[in-house]
């Protein structure tokens, strides 16, 4: 059997002026600093190595369209008549040169024949420039005279081409780190890199700004200095996943600062690689999410409130239809009584809500404590015979502020819907007094019930209460409660200028000796 010998492709050896000029060519490059220089450096190459007297660069722009860049002895309209023009797509690979001796004799179109030929060019060559194996551009060298390109100056050209490929593919990824390390300093969440030790390597502004850590007392500690004592196990799963080449999306943790203060932050964890693709480190992109944790806990909030008030009206409903029909001669006068029992619960329960310019519904608005009280406890009152009046208020006013309305309100609304479930309003007898008083910079409500059925604290603890809790704070007031054999009594103590910047006065009420108000 006969082995053919083994054909190895000759590259033809370059001259002592060609590597000259290969030398100076590569000097330039490593010294340019942008791409301009760079331009200038491979068309002076393509001129002394080639021996052609006109040159230029292009590249595909980011629509895909082969445009100049840099280029010596060309005319604008022959740039403009060409432009665009490429014998290769963005991508191709394994593009070779395309050497055109002459024109005239070309298989080209007559159209650009006399382009070609109207700015004196008689040979060209395309010779492709590639990044990573794809082409990118060209570089083209004119003749004014037809030319037969040597296996040398092919060669030259193609060692021209890539050498400033390498060196247009450096600068890009010089271009796209400065924007990445832009990006990653400007932004407000805090990044940071750590080796597969977990020893912090990379911190940007926002992890200072996050941690209260400086970039100089960051980087060369362990990352679990950022953890909670009781977190510590988080770190080695972490790492032990990035190593397995996971990422951790969106993983909600709690991290402490410098000055030992907790903050809730999501985290994004994701694998560093070098270029062969082997997990180097670890980057870690956190955000403060203490904002929306307090957002989505006041909307739950807002959330169980909303069904507590539902609750508390259809039970508040329901006892009023009672307390109607026990005291109505007839079907009509029980609408009747309904029907305004509803309307003033309505107007008791818009109270409890912050007010805005829309609510035009609420004529006149109550401004000051007794109005207040008056409103809320409206829907319970039997209207008629003195002796079936259900609640009575005695001492001083005080002005409500705007801002104040909505938290009395609340807190009186409560004490009235626990009374109608439980207390004094849910039997036909029970009665509410209403001390008030000043006391040292504070104005004291006494809520004292009667005649109501045996009550523990434990009947109306619950979401109500938390809501009392929360906005008795509001107000800066104490709150303390006591259960006697007639029934609860609360007493209830407000800072004055938690009410109102004016000084209490005595308003809204009866002539007479006690100067109190009664209903």
């Amino acid at each position: 059997m006969e082995i053919e010998p083994l054909r190895i492709k000759k590259v033809p050896l370059l001259s002592a002026q060609a590597h000259a000029v290969l030398f100076r060519f590569t000097d330039r490059l490593y010294r340019a600093r942008s791409l301009n220089e760079v331009y200038d450096a491979a068309l002076d190459a393509i001129a002394d190595g080639l021996r052609c007297p006109r040159a230029s660069i292009l590249r595909f722009d980011t629509e895909g369209v082969m445009r100049f860049v840099a280029w010596r002895g060309l005319s604008e309209r022959y740039r403009l008549a060409v432009d665009g023009h490429s014998p290769w797509r963005p991508g191709d690979h394994d593009a070779n040169p395309i050497c055109i001796e002459d024109i005239e004799v070309a298989d080209e179109s007559e159209r650009l024949k006399s382009t070609i030929r109207k700015e004196g060019i008689r040979a060209l060559a395309f010779i492709p420039l590639a990044i990573d194996g794809r082409v990118t551009g060209k570089f083209m060298a004119y003749y004014r005279t037809p030319h037969s390109f040597t296996d040398h100056e092919i060669e030259l050209a193609l060692t021209v081409a890539r050498q400033l490929g390498f060196s247009l593919a450096r600068h890009l990824a010089d271009d796209d780190a400065r924007r990445l390390i832009s990006i990653v300093e400007s932004s407000d969440d805090a990044i940071l890199a750590k080796d597969l030790r977990g020893i912090i390597t990379n911190w940007n502004a926002g992890a200072e700004r996050l941690f209260g850590y400086q970039k100089h007392e960051a980087i060369g500690q362990p990352g679990t200095m950022l953890i909670p004592s009781d977190r510590q196990d988080e770190e080695p799963i972490i790492l032990g996943r990035i190593r397995n080449g996971e990422r951790i999306n969106h993983y909600e943790t709690i991290r402490q600062r410098k000055d030992g203060s907790l903050v809730d932050i999501s985290l994004t964890v994701s694998p560093i690689k070098d270029s062969a693709g082997n997990i180097i480190g670890v980057s870690k992109i956190a955000r403060d999410i203490t904002e929306r944790r307090r957002a989505q806990e006041e909307q739950l909030l807002l959330l169980r409130e909303m069904d507590h008030r539902i609750k508390n009206l259809f039970a508040v409903a329901s006892g009023i239809v009672a307390l109607s029909a026990r005291s109505a001669p007839s079907v009509v006068a029980l609408a009747s009584s309904l029907r305004d029992r509803l309307n003033a619960l309505a107007r008791a329960h818009a109270l409890t809500r912050a007010r805005s310019s829309t609510d035009d519904y609420l004529e006149d608005p109550a401004t000051t404590l007794h109005a207040i009280i008056q409103i809320i406890l409206a829907p319970y009152d039997c209207s008629g015979d003195e002796t079936t009046r259900r609640f009575a208020i005695k001492g001083p006013d005080a002005p409500a502020s705007e801002k104040a309305i909505t938290p009395v309100s609340l807190l009186l609304y409560e004490f009235a819907t626990n009374a109608a479930k439980y207390g004094a309003l849910s039997t036909p007898t029970g009665r509410i007094d209403i001390e008030c008083a000043e006391d040292g910079g504070c104005f004291v409500l006494v809520w004292r019930e009667s005649g109501a059925p045996a009550m523990t604290n434990e009947m109306i603890e619950g979401f109500g209460s938390k809501l009392i809790s929360g906005t008795t704070q509001q107000l800066r007031a104490d709150l303390s409660k006591q259960w006697t054999s007639e029934g609860l009594v609360v007493r209830l103590c407000i800072p004055l200028d938690s009410l109102a910047p004016s000084a209490i006065r005595e308003g809204g009420r009866d002539p007479g000796p006690d100067q109190s108000r009664e209903s």
